[in-house]
């Protein structure tokens, strides 16, 4: 699904990503852990098409993306959510879905029909997937944390995409609202077939829901696998995990 090459970015001679390499299958959940600092958010951004790398390359689906604006690699397949909550909080539940909607289904430009009788049953359907039909009138400023962070994931899925990154998906969260989370990337991965790729700092989210890792450290990947042998890499034990022995 998504391929990623060599990447490297500096930005004023500090080199946030350098080195940086990572393959996403297909239908798996795909981890990105490392330190504060490790360049994670960078290399979502990039990605993403938000910056632009200084080498390397993304496939993505087999096409190269690398400099490809963010609305063409949207467009593709690739939906994201931030670490803080992007959403409009002034319009409903329903009205913030809708708009991922419309513009995939390019009907944002319909100047003549009321926007409330256009793509009501697909918006439907994502706040159904996601548990939020019953919401689906609240202004949104209303919402739990929790529930905004659900929201901006169903935001991201109105478009409809094949590969959906999660930065920090849990971040702020209670016990109870990252559980749901949880539940929630099971549920998209196994029961919808979406790739997802998520950085994530609870290590027991990550080794509970992802088939891969990648691991970062000063902008380099020192590991990718499978979860039992990221554990067990030695190097990871150092620089990531806190571990000896």
């Amino acid at each position: 699904m998504l391929q990623i090459e060599s990447l490297a970015k500096s930005f004023s001679g500090f080199q946030a990503v350098g080195d940086a390499s990572l393959s996403v299958p297909r239908g798996q959940v795909v981890a990105v852990i490392g330190p504060n600092g490790a360049g994670k958010s960078t290399l979502f951004n990039l990605i993403t098409g938000h910056i632009k790398p200084d080498a390397g390359r993304i496939v993505f689906k087999g096409r190269e993306i690398t400099a490809l604006p963010p609305h063409q690699v949207s467009r593709l397949g690739v939906a994201r959510s931030f670490q803080l909550v992007n959403i409009f909080p002034r319009l409903t539940v329903f009205e913030n879905v809708q708009v991922a909607v419309l513009a995939r289904l390019k009907q944002s430009g319909r100047l003549f029909t009321p926007a409330r009788r256009l793509v009501v049953q697909e918006t439907f359907e994502v706040l159904h997937k996601l548990g939020l039909k019953t919401s689906s009138d609240r202004i949104c400023s209303s919402l739990s944390y929790g529930d905004q962070k659900v929201l901006e994931i169903a935001i991201s899925l109105g478009s409809s995409p094949e590969l959906l990154l999660l930065d920090e998906p849990t971040a702020g969260m209670s016990p109870e609202e990252t559980r749901t989370i949880v539940q929630l990337i099971k549920q998209l991965s196994q029961r919808e077939g979406l790739s997802i790729l998520l950085t994530e700092h609870d290590m027991d989210l990550v080794f509970d829901v992802a088939q891969r890792i990648m691991v970062m450290h000063q902008g380099r990947t020192i590991a990718e696998g499978h979860p039992a042998e990221v554990r067990r890499d030695r190097a990871v034990q150092n620089a990531y995990l806190g571990e000896t022995g």
